[in-house]
């Protein structure tokens, strides 16, 4: 395949021509929020685990998922990701923010009671009026606004960065119903208000003020609008356990991963256990991928816990191996009985 358009080429490690490097947007969604400074904020914790100690082997993405993941970029749309738990959904944010020098991935869990200002902002109204009582018998200044103001995963994201951030809405679909029509505005402008701060932003004083992000930093907020420079990559993911309205799909790039096997496994587990795990587990493997009686498939963490505690408890023995295998990749199913 010639892969000489390609932003994202799954290799598994930065590179130097493509770190934050990203080709202007269609027309259709450039937007003009005024950019702020880019913080450039590294890889965190939360990448390393996902991604493994050992950050570098490649996912081996196939070849229709790589066209389909640069397409969202090139794009600038929210790239939708189905699959099994366990088949890397949640993953590919973190892969694509690693090898495009993108930063921090800002992840927004979702759970049934998910709504969409939880992603954009909070607002403490009982503590600033708490701390407006208490400054007032203390005889000083009350706290500017802004410190009661707090950007969630998704007003961060839409901060006007230069460069793109990476959000990961995770498990869209445990959401409430309204929350993916809730989100096809903010998707499709790119922008939001904050009515706290709009309503005071013609007061002296008030035009700007800083908030505090998602990631612990505090930016200008001008009018109460946040509205972004760089539309950020977002990656929603889907277990499949509902079906999502056809305006939200019409502005998404759909992808569907199957369950790691041969390549993408073998690489996930020298991620974590370093060159030639997976030659090493080849018994383990084979276990783990034969399917049950129903073909069920097993998640992933089933088979990085049995390799991690064969290499603790009796590398050397078959029947300690099996007996461990035998525990961990039991089918889900039996597990909660």
């Amino acid at each position: 395949m010639d892969d000489d358009w390609l932003i994202y080429r799954g290799t598994g490690a930065p590179d130097p021509e493509r770190i934050g490097h990203l080709p202007p947007p269609p027309p259709w969604r450039t937007f003009s929020g005024e950019p702020l400074p880019d913080p450039a904020p590294p890889i965190d914790s939360s990448s390393t685990r996902r991604l493994g100690t050992r950050i570098g082997a490649p996912p081996a993405y196939d070849a229709e998922a790589l066209q389909l993941i640069n397409a969202a970029l090139y794009l600038r749309r929210p790239l939708l990701v189905t699959g099994e738990p366990g088949s890397g959904k949640s993953t590919l944010a973190h892969a694509i923010a690693y090898e495009l020098g993108l930063g921090r991935v800002l992840q927004w869990p979702v759970v049934s009671r998910t709504e969409l200002r939880d992603g954009l902002y909070t607002y403490d109204a009982i503590g600033r009026l708490q701390d407006a009582q208490l400054a007032e018998r203390e005889s000083r200044a009350p706290d500017d606004i802004g410190a009661y103001v707090k950007l969630g995963p998704l007003g961060t994201a839409l901060l006007p960065s230069e460069r793109p951030r990476v959000l990961l809405v995770d498990e869209l679909d445990k959401s409430d119903i309204d929350l993916p029509n809730d989100l096809l505005i903010v998707v499709e402008e790119g922008e939001f208000t904050l009515p706290e701060l709009e309503r005071t932003a013609d007061r002296p004083g008030h035009q700007e003020v800083l908030v505090l992000t998602d990631d612990g930093r505090r930016v200008p907020v001008r009018g109460g609008r946040v509205r972004c420079h760089a539309f950020p990559f977002i990656v929603m993911t889907s277990n499949g356990e509902r079906d999502f309205p056809a305006p939200l799909l019409r502005r998404c790039i759909r992808l569907h991963l199957d369950p790691p096997r041969d390549e993408r496994l073998a690489s996930m587990v020298q991620a974590h256990f370093g060159a030639g795990a997976d030659e090493g587990h080849l018994d383990l493997i084979a276990r783990f991928t034969s399917e049950d009686g129903d073909g069920e498939l097993r998640p992933t963490d089933q088979l990085l816990n049995a390799i991690y505690l064969t290499q603790h408890t009796g590398r050397a023995e078959p029947t300690r191996r099996e007996e461990i295998a035998g525990l961990l990749m039991r089918p889900l199913e039996t597990r909660q009985r």
